[in-house]
């Protein structure tokens, strides 16, 4: 009768620790996971947050700089074309966006609400933050961006706007700020409907 409940006890216990680990395998983050940088970040109503905790659906990423007077208005509003054209094409809302500031010097809580004021983007489909904790540079360059300070103090920099899946892994990305990148879009939309 003990060898009974002894090895009765010992298949539950299997069986828990099995589920258990397929429970943890089914919640880790894939090697390629953008997700996997550590960056803490505030947005522009000055809410902390991280990659990480937008897991789950599609997430359209980019970096600007709040003060930018070019590339990154033009990326903003690349960004809002993207979005229509998704929204256009598949009838469901388009998914949100995370533009991370690489000047987070300068790039204050109010800078951010002030860029996405003008802008006319609202959280929380749009979310302008500013790294808070981590290594920025490291976040940028697996997104591809680089970037360097000019001595005038503005930014010379690339632009990438990034599309990432559920789980955090690049899925595509454009440069292509002056017109729709069809593509692109065809990703995004592709991406969304999973």
């Amino acid at each position: 009768m003990i060898r009974r409940w002894t090895l009765l006890t010992l298949l539950m216990m299997s069986a828990w620790t099995g589920a258990v680990q397929a429970g943890a395998a089914a919640t880790a983050l894939p090697a390629s996971s953008v997700y996997r940088t550590a960056l803490a970040l505030r947005d522009q109503a000055g809410h902390p947050f991280t990659l990480g905790s937008l897991r789950g659906h599609p997430l359209i990423v980019s970096m600007i700089y709040a003060s930018c007077q070019e590339a990154c208005p033009m990326t903003v509003e690349a960004i809002k074309r993207i979005r229509a054209a998704v929204e256009a094409r598949t009838g469901r809302s388009a998914p949100p966006v995370v533009l991370v500031s690489f000047d987070p010097a300068h790039d204050t809580v109010r800078a951010l609400a002030m860029m996405a004021s003008m802008h006319h983007v609202e959280a929380p489909a749009w979310r302008l933050a500013r790294p808070e904790q981590g290594d920025v540079r490291a976040f940028a360059a697996t997104l591809g961006v680089s970037y360097r300070r000019r001595p005038n103090g503005d930014f010379s920099h690339n632009i990438e706007i990034v599309l990432l899946d559920a789980d955090g892994r690049i899925a595509a990305k454009t440069s292509e700020v002056g017109a729709l990148d069809p593509g692109f879009v065809a990703q995004v939309s592709r991406a969304d409907a999973r």
